[in-house]
């Protein structure tokens, strides 16, 4: 909870004066709206997405099964882009702002003013280092850091009440101002409506909260496919942070509207960004404001932990499985420098400006939110719970509406996730190119009749395989077939020989188990199986039977007539294409000795 807590509870370094600066005197009760949004829409959502998508993937994992092939994987790839704009903005944005907090410090020297992108780069690449440590440090340094925070706010905000009690002066004063400015409650609550897209930055922790789901601990009985405990941990984790959240929200915005004079929050006031911070040192001193301001420049520094947990977490599930990342983007360390790296070019390409990530941040937020209540809308009409999908429907409209308004007000946010999705999309195309002869199977198993079928067929060490498409499966199609090869590849009249086909399967997968089963069909012996790619399915399966039986394959093919460009094209979009050649080049990167190497025939 705590390293989720870090994105969401350090939003009260600026959450109470961004509600001021929106909605002004009526900041409490737009606040307000916010929490019923918190915890009747978002909590219910991200407690279905905990259940159904369990391990860490979020509502991501839950639409890519919505739209098969090529759709759902560009579809993930876009929701990728703006995960990498939420998480990536939350680790810039974060620093920046604790930067700023180190610089208005009142004990901070004056040769600090002006080094804020500084600064903010020494602050990302501290947290970088101590990832590249170890995971459970940064674990343990959350809770503290945490905790400390919140305690200090507890204090902070429970001084700021009993000055109000003791003296209700500015409590009479706001509401005055209030009814004067507002005389009709649907006044008041259509304008907190209208405001609340400003405010969205409060919920920006659930995403986080399902992200780091994989540092659960499972319970007894709890299985890869049906992990109950950890699920149950995961919906503990989303309801306390919740409730914890909305509480701090409520307080800190009634004390820091009716106790701060408006002006500060404007831009250049004191209280701009920093409301509770200005309380701190206000009612308490510049001893306990400068403590105060140094656990909400941890907090802020290290919220970027969660966020950097979630791509984490998020990168190594899907774009190696989709072969569109290296094989080393499964490991942490080497991901970790990969995005740190980009964060630093981030910092310095705004500046280590708050103001300016602010809407890029927002809309990486609402995207995710609201693409997690379709999902679970969709979900819930699927299972046949018209109820609940009448509820998460009504959600959704909320959050749609509160992304298209922030969107309006705010285009940079949109403009700068289309960035992260271009360039998501342009990496992950190149390196899906890249690895597209790779051997695309990640095991082969042959049944106890392809072992048979192989092994009754083999002749002086060597087995005789003609690849043939499963489409025309006729008696006549298979001599026809097996002349062919006689006459263009020589084979003696009575050589064994078998046949192997391969039924394309997601040709937009990059590599799946493959299943080779044994069978006969018009009197002739066959290999099958499925697969996203055709020569790669072949490479890999004749490897499979030099290695289990000790025989050297020979596979047969013909020519594939058509433009090779096209063929190319359809190898690498459809999984078919050029056969025999490419066949042939996945058998020479994946076995480098030519002694050792299945035999490739082409006529």
């Amino acid at each position: 909870m705590c390293l989720s807590g870090l994105d969401y509870f350090s939003t009260l370094g600026y959450q109470p004066a961004i509600a001021a600066l929106a909605a002004g005197a009526l900041a409490p009760l737009a606040t307000l709206m916010l929490v019923a949004v918190t915890l009747g829409a978002a909590l219910p959502v991200y407690r279905r997405v905990a259940n159904e998508s369990p391990h860490g993937q979020g509502s991501i994992s839950m639409l890519e099964r919505l739209l098969p092939h090529w759709k759902g994987k560009l579809f993930v790839l876009v929701l990728l882009g703006f995960a990498a704009t939420d998480f990536m903005i939350t680790i810039t944005l974060s620093s920046a702002d604790a930067s700023a907090h180190i610089i208005e410090n009142p004990f901070t020297p004056d040769w600090f003013n002006g080094q804020q992108i500084i600064i903010t780069l020494v602050l990302i690449l501290l947290l970088g280092a101590l990832f590249l440590r170890g995971f459970h440090e940064v674990i343990w340094l959350a809770v503290g850091l945490v905790a400390t925070y919140l305690l200090l706010n507890v204090v902070v905000i429970a001084v700021a009440v009993a000055s109000l009690v003791a003296d209700p002066a500015p409590v009479d004063h706001w509401w005055l101002n209030l009814t004067a400015t507002h005389s009709s409650p649907w006044m008041m609550i259509a304008i907190s409506l209208i405001v609340f897209p400003k405010l969205a930055l409060g919920l920006s922790g659930f995403e986080t909260g399902v992200a780091v789901m994989p540092q659960i601990r499972h319970t007894p009985g709890d299985t890869e496919e049906n992990p109950r405990g950890r699920i149950a941990g995961a919906r503990k984790l989303l309801l306390t942070a919740a409730l914890t959240m909305s509480v701090f929200l409520v307080f800190s915005s009634v004390v820091t509207t009716l106790l701060i004079p408006a002006p500060e929050f404007q831009p250049g006031g004191d209280a701009n960004g920093r409301a509770l911070s200005f309380l701190a040192h206000a009612m308490l001193g510049d001893g306990f404001g400068s403590i105060y301001d140094l656990s909400t420049i941890l907090i802020l520094w290290f919220a970027g932990a969660s966020a950097l947990a979630g791509m984490l977490n998020l990168i190594p599930r899907y774009l190696p499985r989709f072969g569109m990342a290296p094989e080393w983007a499964r490991a942490i360390r080497p991901l970790v420098l990969v995005l740190i790296g980009i964060a630093v070019v981030i910092t310095i390409a705004f500046e280590a400006s708050v103001d300016a990530q602010g809407a890029a941040y927002a809309t990486g937020v609402l995207v995710l939110m609201a693409s997690a209540a379709v999902a679970v809308t969709i979900s819930a009409k699927r299972q046949g719970q018209r109820w609940r999908a009448i509820g998460f429907g009504i959600v959704s409209v909320i959050f749609v509406y509160t992304t298209a308004a922030n969107v309006v007000e705010r285009p940079d946010g949109i403009r700068i996730a289309a960035f992260f999705i271009a360039g998501i999309i342009a990496v992950s195309l190149i390196s899906r190119f890249r690895r597209s002869t790779e051997l695309r199977a990640t095991s082969v198993t042959l049944d106890a009749a392809a072992l048979e079928i192989v092994k009754t067929s083999t002749e002086d060490s060597m087995v005789r395989i003609i690849a043939h498409e499963p489409v025309r499966l006729s008696a006549a199609r298979y001599r026809h077939k097996l002349a062919h090869a006689k006459m263009a590849s020589h084979l003696p009249e009575e050589a064994r020989v078998l046949f192997i086909e391969i039924k394309v399967s997601d040709f937009s997968d990059f590599a799946q188990d493959i299943k080779v089963c044994g069978i006969t069909r018009h009197g002739y012996k066959i290999l099958q199986a499925e697969a996203p790619s055709i020569p790669t399915a072949i490479a890999a399966i004749c490897l499979e039977i030099r290695d289990v039986t000790g025989v050297m394959p020979h596979i047969y093919f013909r020519w594939t007539e058509g433009n090779p460009v096209r063929n190319l094209l359809r190898f690498l979009f459809l999984g078919q294409g050029e056969i025999a050649p490419l066949t042939r080049e996945v058998l020479r990167e994946a076995e480098p000795s030519i002694a050792r190497r299945p035999w490739v025939h082409v006529g």
